[in-house]
């Protein structure tokens, strides 16, 4: 058996969900009878076969709406494995410190390739942290204070999802400076990222080997949870950028989280219009069971 879970951050009116069921039946994939997850926002539908026909009758019918399809059993997720940068806080740290050495435009453009596919990331990183050469080391604490935000909804997903005995860890190809009080603040087990190099108190250009990318990502997802001795079906990895890719291909529910279009192509669930609170419904964690921010 399968689930269509639809999410509606704005409101899921009953006669969507009628029409979803319909959806579904005209599509041979027998659904059963929907129940909410959350009245008004998340509903489930269980149904028998085909889950890419259920995705593509689902998908981009409802406005406003998310569609997660995924096997019934063993939804909850026992690991979650997160990328940072536009998908747990709402910026990518190294365009906004770069705006502190009035590099912005040049630098966002790189990254946006970078995140796009476009450019292997490895060089892609290397090119734009030597164009920060000699920012002063004080502008990281900076642009952490005043311009990194938690992501809406994460929170609530990591604090949620540990406090029901799963395993977290952010996974970042962005920098250390951020990514460990960003993992504090949140609450993730841990946090993984590159090391930017600092001498006599400037950036020197250059990070850390090796660098943290989407071999690292991977790594991770299947070392955490070869140590925690869970199958990759009970892994969840969720980001937005093509060095996220390999992990959420590999994970047993791989997310798409507000992403560019080639990881959203790629993807076998994709958030689109809601919050990241929409990965607590997507496990059918209702929002009564949330754990306290």
């Amino acid at each position: 058996m399968f689930t269509a879970t639809l999410i509606a951050g704005d409101g899921l009116a009953a006669g969507d969900v009628s029409a979803a069921a319909d959806r579904l039946a005209a599509v041979a994939c027998g659904p059963a009878a929907p129940r909410w997850v959350e009245p008004g926002i998340a509903c489930d539908i269980d149904f028998a076969a085909d889950p890419a026909a259920a995705r593509g009758a689902l998908e981009g019918a409802f406005r406003g709406t998310d569609v997660v399809v995924q096997p019934r059993d063993g939804r909850e997720k026992r690991l979650l494995v997160a990328d940072m940068d536009s998908t747990m806080i709402t910026v990518e740290c190294i365009d906004e410190l770069a705006d502190y050495a009035g590099l912005k435009p040049q630098i966002a453009e790189i990254t946006e390739r970078a995140m796009r596919g476009e450019l292997d990331f490895e060089g892609a990183l290397d090119a734009r942290v030597g164009l920060l050469a000699g920012l002063p080391e004080e502008a990281i604490d900076r642009c952490l204070a005043e311009r990194v935000r938690i992501m809406p909804g994460a929170k609530r997903l990591v604090r949620t999802m540990r406090a029901r005995g799963a395993g977290t860890v952010l996974v970042s190809g962005g920098f250390t400076r951020f990514a460990e009080p960003v993992a504090r603040e949140i609450g993730f087990d841990r946090a993984i990222a590159n090391r930017l190099l600092v001498a006599e108190g400037t950036l020197t250009g250059r990070v850390a080997r090796p660098i943290v990318g989407a071999a690292t990502k991977l790594e991770t997802l299947r070392a955490v949870a070869d140590a925690l001795g869970l199958a990759p079906a009970q892994t969840l990895a969720v980001g937005d950028g093509a060095n996220d890719l390999p992990m959420i291909e590999a994970a047993g529910l791989g997310v798409a989280y507000h992403a560019k279009p080639v990881v959203a192509a790629a993807a076998a669930a994709r958030i689109a219009h809601g919050d990241l609170s929409a990965l607590l419904y997507a496990q059918g964690i209702a929002r009564a069971d949330w754990a306290a921010e």
